[in-house]
């Protein structure tokens, strides 16, 4: 593609393309595998910039993401790279068919309507009925997913994703902030690395955490390895805790959990979770890797044991 067809493309979409670092970022492959597949697939074709950046076009990171989710499912990428748009997703419509209740299907209705004023008291509504535990457990994990999948698939816009995570994050900051303090122990800090924006698995840990007394230290999102290093010191924290999201890449992430794990001190744990964790490589020793949110209360009944000890 030269660079009068991006600009034509571009257009047409209001979308703008990108750089392959976005691309890395937002569909979770890497740039080795892109420029590999480029090279050996003819696919993606991105032009250069004045720069000789590649520069990626809207239609084309689509098909990126869809082959992403293939490749997850278990398909190998000379199989599907040169189907159409359409292809791709049928293919993942076929092996993604909706799990979640009635009621997550409803709330995701209301995140297509742009009925946030509903989705707004809806949510809390169900908070108030079921208790935190059970809301985030039961509605929060599903309905991010519903709707991580639906935006995947090109059913809700950016926008509307957007502002489902800020009435999400808000309801459950008050959530947690609403929570008595209780034992304070063990006391964890929760963040993500750099590159890593998505902090809604972050919140849903705090609040599961917090109601079983600890103590939790709340960074946000994107914050360097050196930096986690000085606040675990600082706030003088027994647990280090990250999430990685799916559009996380696999292999960045195992190497950035072991560096992460050189420069803390050997007595301060480090917790690493999210769907971006289930592809990657174990970390090795030193790291406990949580395989599902549930598991976090796992792990620290285990910790509280041996401390016990």
């Amino acid at each position: 593609m030269n660079k009068e067809e991006l600009i034509s493309e571009e257009a047409a979409t209001d979308r703008p393309a990108v750089n392959i670092s976005s691309v890395e970022r937002d569909t979770g492959l890497s740039k080795d595998a892109l420029r590999v597949w480029e090279r050996r697939y003819g696919f993606p074709q991105p032009y250069r910039d004045a720069h000789g950046e590649r520069i990626y076009p809207s239609d084309q990171v689509d098909k990126l993401r869809l082959l992403k989710r293939l490749l997850d499912q278990g398909h190998r990428p000379s199989k599907v790279i040169h189907k159409s748009l359409e292809d791709l997703t049928a293919l993942c419509a076929e092996a993604e068919t909706p799990t979640h209740s009635a009621e997550v299907e409803s709330l995701l209705a209301l995140v297509r309507t742009h009925d946030s004023v509903q989705l707004r008291q809806t949510l809390t509504q169900i908070l108030l009925r079921d208790g935190l535990r059970r809301f985030v457990v039961e509605v929060a994990v599903p309905l991010n997913r519903a709707v991580g999948n639906a935006w995947m698939r090109g059913e809700i816009a950016v926008f509307e994703e957007h502002l489902y995570t800020e009435q999400m994050q808000s309801l459950m900051r008050n959530a947690i902030a609403s929570v008595q303090l209780r034992g304070h122990s063990p006391r964890v800090l929760l963040t993500t690395l750099p590159t890593e924006q998505h902090g809604m698995g972050l919140l849903m840990v705090e609040a599961l955490l917090t109601l079983e007394g600890v103590y939790c230290v709340p960074l946000g999102v994107e914050t360097p390895a050196t930096d986690i290093v000085a606040a675990a010191l600082a706030h003088d924290v027994d647990i280090v805790a990250l999430s990685f999201s799916a559009a996380f890449p696999a292999r960045l992430a195992t190497s950035s959990v072991r560096e992460l794990r050189d420069l803390l001190p050997p007595e301060i744990s480090l917790w690493v979770g999210g769907d971006g964790m289930l592809r990657a490589r174990t970390p090795g020793d030193g790291v406990e890797v949580l395989r599902s949110l549930e598991g976090v209360l796992g792990a620290l009944g285990e910790w509280r044991a041996r401390l016990a000890d």
